[in-house]
């Protein structure tokens, strides 16, 4: 058999296990999957019983996600989470959960965050594999839950080859301001991990033979030795992972970030952060 006859057997194979696994979305005319925002999905339906079971999920109220309509790369789909009420001692936004409706690992990144993080706005890449929702469920203090979404049209993402030039790199951990910060004023950071994230559905173009699953599973950032927010993430989440977040400095600290992946090896990065009155 030749190289290509195999890379097309095992493409074949690799799409009827996708197949199998996810339910099919209704067709638009000419065969293309179609949904609006805000529409479920039997994938849906299943993982927010296993996740929230019955409890009601309020939509318009607390969060809002902003993601192209149509994503040219799905390997490197960019979403933003926006909170859309204020931040108080008496009721603020503790966990984030992110959701690819179709992705073959659909729950791509759970959040615990702190009243140290002042105003939880956040912004990932996210691998989104099929035409798929997009959804982010926000629990507040007070054990309300609030959800929005939107629908993407793109596909791949899942499969697509990380870049691997620089595997010594692996593991490096930058954290940067995006902004100069000043005392008691929420100013934007980030912190890049540079790892393939690899999920097990990539092809070797040399070996024929499929990636082992390899990626970030836990991310905790902190400042001045206070927790901000704790991830739990998948492979749902793009090569080289980022995290663009806003936080309130009270005063000189280290912003800190401990990663961790799913071969339990640990990094991190840090920066000292002097903050202008």
């Amino acid at each position: 058999m030749t190289a290509a006859a195999r890379r097309d057997g095992l493409r074949a194979v690799a799409a009827l296990a996708l197949a199998a696994a996810v339910p099919a979305l209704r067709a638009a005319p000419g065969g293309l999957p179609q949904a609006d925002d805000g529409d479920s999905s039997e994938a849906w339906e299943r993982l927010r019983a296993q996740l929230f079971g019955t409890r009601p999920l309020l939509t318009g109220a607390a969060v809002r996600l902003e993601a192209p309509r149509r994503a040219a790369y799905g390997a490197s789909v960019p979403v933003k989470i926006v909170p859309a009420l204020a931040q108080t001692p008496q009721l603020w936004m503790k966990r984030l959960t992110l959701v690819v409706d179709h992705n073959p690992s659909p729950l791509a990144a759970v959040l615990e965050l702190t009243p140290e993080i002042g105003w939880p706005e956040f912004e990932t890449r996210l691998r989104v594999d099929q035409y798929s929702h997009v959804r982010v469920v926000a629990e507040l203090s007070d054990g309300t839950l609030h959800t929005d979404s939107r629908y993407v049209k793109t596909s791949g993402g899942c499969s697509a080859p990380p870049n691997r030039d620089a595997p010594e790199h692996i593991g490096s951990t930058l954290v940067r301001l995006l902004e100069p910060a000043r005392v008691g004023v929420a100013g934007a950071a980030e912190v890049t991990v540079l790892h393939p994230n690899d999920t097990g559905f990539e092809l070797d173009q040399r070996t024929m033979f499929y990636i082992p699953a390899r990626f970030v599973r836990t991310l905790a950032v902190s400042y001045a030795g206070r927790p901000l927010f704790d991830a739990e993430l998948d492979f749902s989440i793009s090569e080289n992972p980022s995290w663009r977040f806003r936080f309130v400095p009270q005063g000189p600290g280290e912003l800190r970030a401990e990663v961790q992946d799913t071969q339990d090896a640990r990094f991190s990065g840090r920066l000292a952060v002097e903050p202008q009155p």
